[in-house]
């Protein structure tokens, strides 16, 4: 089984605290999916005889461009694979550009799962994250979503300037009422390069301090968990049978292929593992689609090794114990980290495997560092 994702990167606008590759122009989307489909004839032997279980599009804003674009690339990738009869396929969608005839045509394409960007159902929040959508919209596109699509996901942020408990709260009343298939929460992320970035640089904006943000997620997995939902990764909440393929697949290191600006790949070949990256501009692109990739590499063992912790550690299955013993460099400590972990509440061990507890999901990516570099 292959999964693929699709980096479409087109925004009307950057929102403050992005730091992903887009362009706020869209005089060049025709272009872009003609780039795309070179570029998927290109690579037409990574696809020949592949079964596709799962294919997101991201962004960017996907919901932005013309649906007929997305339609013909998914006849162009039909043609030269085969799609599995239960082939999850997911867009990122903005709620403003939901209106009209728009969910329809996302589903006659083919579209099988709705990822809603609604952030905040509060007017606050929406206002300080510069959102172009109001309150209303976000309650009433994903009641929509929700009439026309069988899986819908809905995103949220937490720990946005000025953000308390009840707030929050209402956020996620406000969800749960509408009973999406999936939630996704992330805690508002100060990235270097975005405009959020330079406002807490120069003190024009203060976000909530880390213990805030981390009361604010731990009250998330209680109030979404005893709903009923999955917490199958560290932002993620699925009911049975909801949780996102083509994400699960990345966690797990399973092989997907990725097309557009910035895009990364992850194949196995001759019992190498490998990782690429296309190029992240849009004029290089779509110059030369068909030399996208910008980075290449063989994975080493040591690389295998530390992939295989942080990426395991993310997710609700777990981390094998043994392997973790085989693989480390650490010893004797790796038991005397272990139980460290176990005794500040982050970690418990079932049956041979390392789970992280609700509290040990805030510090996910330290616990892996001690596991790998000690």
């Amino acid at each position: 089984m292959l999964s693929l994702y699709v980096h479409i990167p087109f925004c009307k606008t950057r929102c403050s605290y992005c730091d992903f590759y887009l362009v706020t122009r869209t005089d060049h989307i025709g272009a872009f999916f003609k780039a795309l489909s070179i570029e998927t004839a290109y690579r037409s032997s990574d696809l020949k005889g592949q079964t596709i279980s799962a294919i997101h599009f991201g962004g960017g804003t996907p919901s932005l461009v013309p649906v007929r674009y997305l339609a013909q690339w998914l006849d162009d990738v039909a043609a030269l694979c085969c799609f599995a009869p239960d082939i999850e396929i997911a867009l990122e969608a903005n709620p403003e550009d939901l209106d009209g005839n728009a969910m329809d045509e996302l589903r006659t394409a083919g579209i099988t799962r709705l990822s809603v960007g609604v952030q905040s159902f509060t007017t606050e929040k929406l206002q300080a994250l510069g959102r172009a959508h109001t309150a209303h919209e976000s309650q009433k596109v994903t009641e929509a979503a929700l009439r026309k699509f069988e899986s819908v996901s809905v995103d949220l942020i937490c720990g946005v300037p000025g953000e308390q408990l009840p707030l929050w709260e209402a956020d996620l009343q406000a969800a749960l009422a509408l009973r999406p298939q999936h939630i996704s929460v992330y805690m508002l992320s100060v990235e270097p390069k975005t405009r959020l970035y330079r406002g807490v640089l120069h003190g024009e904006i203060t976000v909530p301090d880390d213990d805030v943000q981390a009361s604010l997620y731990e009250h998330a997995l209680s109030e979404i968990t005893v709903q009923g939902y999955s917490h199958y990764e560290v932002s993620n909440f699925a009911l049975p049978g909801y949780h996102s393929r083509y994400n699960l697949a990345s966690w797990k290191r399973e092989q997907y292929l990725g097309f557009g600006p910035s895009a990364h790949s992850f194949l196995v070949s001759d019992g190498q593992e490998i990782r690429s990256a296309n190029v992240s501009s849009l004029t290089r692109y779509i110059a030369t689609p068909d030399g996208a990739v910008a980075f290449r590499e063989a994975l080493s063992p040591d690389e295998r090794f530390t992939e295989q912790v942080f990426l395991s550690l993310r997710i609700n299955s777990g981390l094998d114990v043994e392997f973790l013993r085989k693989e480390n460099k650490l010893g004797l400590r790796l038991s005397q980290t272990i139980a460290r972990f176990e005794q500040k509440g982050w970690i418990e061990e079932h049956e041979g495997r390392l789970y992280l507890t609700p509290k040990g999901f805030l510090f996910a990516d330290l616990i892996a560092g001690d596991f790998i570099f000690g």
